[in-house]
């Protein structure tokens, strides 16, 4: 593979992450190399972090975020954790700040190892998160799954964390619903002109939530970063918590801190390292590490 760039296969709580090094080369990785990574169950993922380099002065990296459909994505936090580990464990700093077709996000690993990363500010009007059609109030929505006297599911709070989001809230086990069912059919509902992540969440008390998502271009994930942050925000916006809240996932516990002095949201949780190699940007081929992966990309 003579046009082949390392990667990283990792992890934030479960949520399958690829670390991708573009740096140094022209393009990008292909949708169709993304889709044949995804298929593998070597490679599976969540999303594809691949880091480019700076195209604005004062950042690191230039990060492009890939789905496994191949379709792009404006933000993944969990991934952006797990980029921070591989770049801190390459060049030993702790502060990084990348840009994303979203936005500049900042991110910091802690001593403790775990990762902070600065989501930026939520939006809630509704041409921006977007939405389809006009709804005043974003905190409560007209969108159901069910018989229309008897709902599944209904009212979510929509909001955009740099990707579009609906959390249904339930007063059951996160669990207990066949999120794997109507989750595509509410992903690709026509309310969603972008498409949405779909999360069910339920309080359990005012500074704790659990949260499933099924997420755009990905499917059921064990953790999504971003859909932590818009259940967080939503259950402040509406009442059900205050303002800092640990937000259980499949995968673990992600801490979700909506500051009031600037409106950014801060997620932090931890990154894994699984094992790392070389692939083709183009066609997604791939090789393991050979001796044993190490912890850094290059």
């Amino acid at each position: 593979m003579a046009d082949s760039v390392p990667f990283a296969k990792m992890n934030g709580l479960g949520n399958e992450i690829l670390v991708v090094d573009m740096r140094g080369r022209d393009g990008f990785v292909a949708p169709g190399a993304a889709v044949a990574l995804a298929a593998d169950p070597a490679t599976a993922f969540d999303q594809i972090m691949a880091i480019h380099d700076p195209r604005l002065d004062g950042t690191d990296a230039y990060i492009d975020i890939l789905n496994a459909d191949g379709s792009k994505a404006q933000a993944c936090g969990n991934g952006t954790r797990c980029v921070v580990q591989a770049l801190s464990a390459e060049t030993g700093k702790t502060v990084f700040t990348f840009q994303t077709v979203a936005g500049i996000l900042n991110a910091r690993e802690q001593a403790d190892g775990m990762i902070d990363v600065d989501m930026g500010r939520p939006e809630f009007h509704w041409e921006r998160i977007p939405l389809a059609e006009e709804f005043r109030d974003t905190r409560m929505i007209e969108l159901q799954i069910g018989p229309i006297d008897a709902p599944v599911l209904h009212s979510p709070s929509a909001m955009s964390m740099g990707n579009p989001h609906a959390v249904f809230w339930i007063d059951e086990d996160v669990s207990s619903y066949a999120l794997d069912t109507f989750g595509p059919l509410l992903e690709n509902h026509p309310i969603f002109p972008e498409r949405a992540n779909i999360s069910i969440a339920r309080v359990r008390s005012d500074t704790e939530l659990d949260l499933r998502t099924w997420e755009r271009g990905a499917g059921l994930t064990r953790a999504c970063g971003s859909a932590a942050c818009a259940a967080a925000v939503s259950a402040a916006r509406t009442g059900r918590t205050g303002r800092r809240v640990t937000v259980n996932v499949p995968g673990g516990p992600l801490r979700i801190d909506w500051r009031e002095d600037n409106d950014h949201v801060i997620m932090s949780g931890p990154a894994e390292w699984e094992f790392s190699g070389t692939l083709d940007p183009e066609s997604g081929d791939w090789q393991p590490d050979r001796p044993a992966a190490k912890e850094s990309l290059l």
